[in-house]
């Protein structure tokens, strides 16, 4: 069998914000599923993370389509949009041209995409029906959009009921926590035929920090999103993808 080479490409929910290692590194569902990937195929893997947190999705595809495809992947997960779920004027059309512009790119250089749709962290954010009503639209879209390409690998999260729960979610309650991405990872390692850890669907309880509150959470989470909005600026502004953008070899049970 060939080997896989797996790169990601996306924002900061597959960049692996919220699963935060002790050198203040993040991991995410991306690496969990890139080294679950090679412990269940029992062979090494090459895996490349190109994705970069507040990124809406015309940079993530200008900025990291092509370089992901210069690396000669086998396959190329994608993931977009939720940033600009965000913004009060979404283009749900444009958002999911950017899909198919994946896909027919990723037909072209022959290689496999793996599509994901975010999780859903509406029901605990400010405006969460607007954000819920808009994830709605654009996961039943892009949905609807590759129902003609069953060889397209799919790994949907934004439907998951339980992984909406806020057991899920770190303490900004816009990213998911390390059970959040563990799930994701579990739900991906499955779709390209492998089997998950059982546990990853639904880890043990992880002690979380008191969840902020009224004001405390609007001054430590929302007024700097507000801030950076109003100067135009995003939280990966000056960030580089993890690992150089290169590859990184991971073994069974590394």
């Amino acid at each position: 069998m060939a080997s896989v080479r797996y790169v990601a490409i996306g924002d900061s929910f597959t960049e692996g914000v919220g699963d935060e290692l002790p050198d203040g590194t993040v991991r995410g569902w991306a690496d969990l599923a890139a080294q679950g990937w090679a412990d269940a195929a029992g062979e090494p893997i090459h895996y490349a993370n190109l994705a970069i947190r507040g990124k809406l999705i015309q940079p993530i595809v200008e900025q990291q389509l092509e370089p992901a495809l210069a690396l000669r992947p086998t396959h190329l997960s994608f993931n977009g949009g939720g940033n600009d779920m965000l913004r009060p004027r979404a283009d749900l059309e444009r958002i999911v041209g950017f899909f198919e512009h994946v896909l027919r790119r990723c037909d072209e250089e022959g290689v496999q995409l793996i599509v994901l749709s975010g999780a859903n962290p509406s029901a605990g954010l400010p405006l969460g029906r607007v954000l819920q009503t808009r994830g709605d639209r654009l996961s039943t879209a892009v949905e609807e959009r590759l129902a003609f390409r069953p060889d397209v690998i799919t790994a949907y999260n934004w439907f998951d009921r339980e992984l909406a729960g806020s057991e899920f979610w770190s303490v900004d309650r816009l990213h998911m926590n390390p059970r959040g991405h563990h799930r994701v990872a579990a739900r991906v390692i499955e779709a390209v035929g492998l089997s998950a850890p059982p546990e990853w669907w639904r880890l043990r309880e992880i002690p979380e920090i008191e969840r902020l509150k009224g004001s405390a959470y609007y001054r430590e989470h929302v007024a700097p999103w507000v801030r950076r909005r109003l100067a135009g600026t995003s939280s990966g502004d000056g960030r580089a993808p993890k690992f150089g953008g290169e590859w990184v070899e991971l073994r069974p049970g590394g």
